[in-house]
């Protein structure tokens, strides 16, 4: 979304939230015999059960363990906490789906480059009027195909986003030119009374004397593109003087690192998993992996954006696509009847012996349960909310900020401590909450109320992600999302 679109919704809110209640019939303001009946007309929004997705309803869960045992090795904090209904990935994002996303970036950069003058480009990429002519800002025409034949001004336009193999001569995508960039506007900290642009605003005590001349300072992340190519990302701490000072920039390299695989497990050899893992399309039903807790929320923010472009006038009702909070995802893991793993029982296998996840059974063993490193997604039983690998295969990013308090340290309506860490901050703030234990980890680790985290910029073979979306209405709808 542009920032001159996010300016006027934010501008706007009230009249459109007015007019969507309103519709297109005319309000009686009259009643019936003088009475209040409220106002009517327009028809009730129902959303649309989304992709691949799985309802978790809303209620109420005692979280973390209270009987502590000693393969836990800590105290777990536990609290009796509510939870409003969202929509959850079925499975974590596989390499294929995040390809699409990786795919999409590195398309957008070629049209952009291809109706680039210094690349002999023209506008014919570009959308610069509507249906009646009028002119609107610039903006890619994704209708237009990219050009199977180039010329020698196109050819040199997508040449320039590959390097050659210095070892095989081969042409290779420059993942290093794979930039994201985005932008969010913050509802929360801009409904804050402290930020209010009318001084009379920001305290509703009448025996406080609002100083007309208050200085209300703000931080603000933005993001740019150095002349050297390199991201340069900054917080911004500056006087509030209006609405747009809420809205963050955000620039991200969206590839997964794939060097994870050799990092995590020096002495190890694990160059398949390097060269493999993500462009090989055998892997291709598997989590991603090596993908930061920034590169999860760039995704989610496409995502979002991807579907609000297929989205009519509906679209200012559909929920943002995000991670999900601490609280969030243990109350989905635990199912319906708030189990401690996400099956019913208390053992990791059934009767026959089989497994109910991939992790590691013993040490050294990671083959014991039919897996040597991560598997397909899906392959065993969902939980009662019908959520699948919600314990192993992979760790998954949370949007919680970890601190041993946890739970304790939050409201118990819909709990969260959320906290967009500046560049310049000391690494402890920078630590988020990781749920699901992975394909490496013990029989303890994989429990759902298990407390992990790492930094927000580390990549890990072992750690994945899935999306949430609040849900929009409370109308009835599909448990199921659809398969179509």
């Amino acid at each position: 979304m542009r920032t001159r679109d996010i300016i006027t919704v934010v501008c706007a809110l009230a009249i459109t939230s007015l007019s969507g209640c309103m519709g297109t019939k005319s309000a009686s303001t009259s009643g019936r015999g003088g009475e209040v009946t409220g106002v009517g007309g327009g028809k009730a929004f129902k959303e649309p059960a989304p992709y691949g997705m799985t309802m978790v309803k809303r209620g109420f869960l005692k979280m973390g363990i209270e009987e502590q045992d000693t393969l836990w090795g800590k105290q777990t904090p536990v609290k009796e906490i509510s939870v409003d209904g969202f929509w959850m990935d079925e499975t974590e994002v596989t390499n294929s789906k995040y390809k699409q996303f990786v795919f999409w970036v590195r398309d957008s950069i070629l049209r952009e480059r291809l109706a680039d003058p210094n690349y002999g480009g023209d506008d014919s990429y570009k959308i610069t009027e509507d249906k009646n002519g009028d002119p609107v800002t610039p903006h890619l025409d994704w209708k237009k195909s990219l050009p199977r034949k180039p010329n020698e001004d196109e050819l040199r336009a997508i040449e320039s986003l590959y390097v050659t193999n210095p070892v095989t001569g081969e042409k290779m995508l420059d993942a290093s030119q794979l930039n994201y960039r985005y932008e969010v506007y913050d509802y929360t900290t801009a409904a804050l009374r402290r930020n209010r642009i009318n001084p009379e605003e920001r305290n509703l005590n009448t025996d406080y004397v609002v100083d007309p001349n208050e200085v209300v300072m703000i931080s603000k992340d933005t993001a740019y593109i150095d002349d050297e190519g390199r991201i340069v990302r900054e917080t911004i701490n500056r006087q509030l003087t209006g609405p747009w000072d809420f809205l963050n920039t955000y620039i991200v390299n969206v590839y997964p690192d794939t060097t994870c695989w050799v990092n995590d497990f020096r002495n190890s050899d694990n160059e398949m998993y390097l060269r493999n893992y993500f462009s090989n399309p055998t892997y291709n039903d598997y989590p991603v992996v090596g993908v930061t807790w920034e590169q999860a929320n760039a995704f989610c923010a496409w995502r979002t954006d991807y579907l609000l472009k297929g989205l009519g006038p509906e679209a200012r009702y559909v929920q943002r696509y995000r991670l999900p909070t601490e609280a969030e995802w243990e109350y989905a893991a635990r199912g319906k009847d708030g189990t401690e793993f996400p099956w019913e029982n208390e053992d990791v296998k059934n009767g026959d012996g089989c497994f109910y996840a991939n992790f590691k059974p013993d040490k050294g063993n990671y083959t014991k349960d039919g897996n040597l490193i991560t598997s397909k997604v899906g392959i065993y039983s969902s939980n009662t909310n019908g959520l699948f690998d919600m314990a192993g295969n992979v760790a998954e990013w949370t949007s919680t900020i970890f601190t041993e308090a946890g739970v304790d340290a939050m409201n118990d309506l819909n709990p969260q401590l959320e906290y967009k860490a500046a560049k310049e901050d000391p690494y402890r703030l920078k630590k988020k909450s990781v749920r699901g234990g992975s394909w490496k980890d013990p029989e303890s680790y994989i429990r759902s109320a298990w407390r992990s985290w790492e930094y927000q910029n580390q990549p890990r073979s072992y750690i994945g992600f899935r999306c949430v979306r609040s849900i929009a209405t409370s109308s009835s709808v599909k448990q199921k999302a659809s398969k179509k």
